[in-house]
């Protein structure tokens, strides 16, 4: 697709156009895509879902691919291979079925499973190094390998995947037999949990900032009065002031002043920075 908005891609449904959009259906077409774009030095961006992302209103020069495309998930016993377009929630409702546990605090993560190991994404005391055995990735030579976890350095919301400009193609996760009672339960209550805290009414990129040592994001914006804060159509939500909604057609410009308002003001009154989770990208 030529000129495709992104807003259309992404959870804040904020965003100007991509040049060329591409949905690639198999690996093959992704390493093509990535050669294609190596030898006619097109600028190349990978766009997950869309779930823990900015896109600036000037859009994405050159092209931009997708991998929804790419969702399948098998389970062989205790082990799950999920390609990296799946939702990391499909796979948590995949192991709840075959009774595994390990991965109920994926139960909410609204991201995909390839956004989720490059942040390595996590809920509620779980995290995905935890339960990741091994990823097949492409390089941005066009060139695939297969990759252990101890190999993706992944630590608290970070994994070495962006440094390298690796793209996920899937993943293996290993967990273990449990009663399927018991994993459905603690899946209920942390959706419970979810749905009553998080402003899931609005569009919004999820949970703006990590959490500073020793402290709550959200309790620190709360406790500098932050919450309603208003910068044209973005709000730190009134519901979890640890969230940005899009509340009245928000530009990505307002929705980015408001979060560096944000910092700006915790900074000021606790002395604490708050450093984004959400990533930001393309042209103003």
């Amino acid at each position: 697709m030529v000129d495709e908005p992104l807003k259309k891609h992404t959870y804040t449904k904020l965003g100007g156009n991509a040049d060329y959009f591409i949905t690639p259906e198999t690996y093959e077409q992704v390493q093509q895509t990535i050669i294609l774009a190596n030898q006619e030095n097109i600028p190349f961006t990978l766009l997950a879902n869309g779930s823990n992302l900015i896109v600036k209103d000037g859009g994405i020069r050159g092209i931009v691919m997708n991998l929804h495309k790419l969702s399948d998930i098998s389970v062989d016993e205790k082990v799950i291979v999920a390609q990296s377009g799946a939702r990391i929630i499909d796979v948590s409702q995949a192991a709840l079925k075959k009774d595994l546990t390990g991965l109920e605090f994926a139960c909410g993560i609204p991201g995909s499973v390839g956004g989720a190991l490059y942040m390595n994404a996590g809920a509620y005391g779980g995290e995905i190094k935890d339960v990741l055995l091994k990823t097949t990735v492409v390089t941005r030579a066009g060139e695939l390998l297969n990759l252990s976890a101890e190999d993706l350095d992944l630590e608290y919301r970070t994994s070495n995947i962006p440094n390298h400009g690796y793209i996920v193609l899937e993943a293996t996760f290993g967990l273990e037999y449990g009663s399927h009672e018991n994993i459905k339960a603690v899946m209920d209550d942390l959706t419970f949990k979810r749905e009553s805290k998080q402003p899931l009414e609005y569009p919004s990129c999820g949970s703006v900032f990590k959490r500073p040592p020793g402290y709550f994001a959200g309790k620190l914006i709360q406790d500098s009065g932050l919450q309603g804060k208003q910068i044209g159509g973005a709000q730190v939500s009134l519901k979890h002031a640890g969230f940005i909604v899009n509340k009245e057609h928000a530009t990505a410009n307002e929705y980015m002043e408001l979060i560096k308002f944000v910092q700006a003001t915790v900074k000021e009154k606790y002395g604490v920075t708050l450093e984004r989770e959400v990533r930001i990208i393309g042209e103003d």
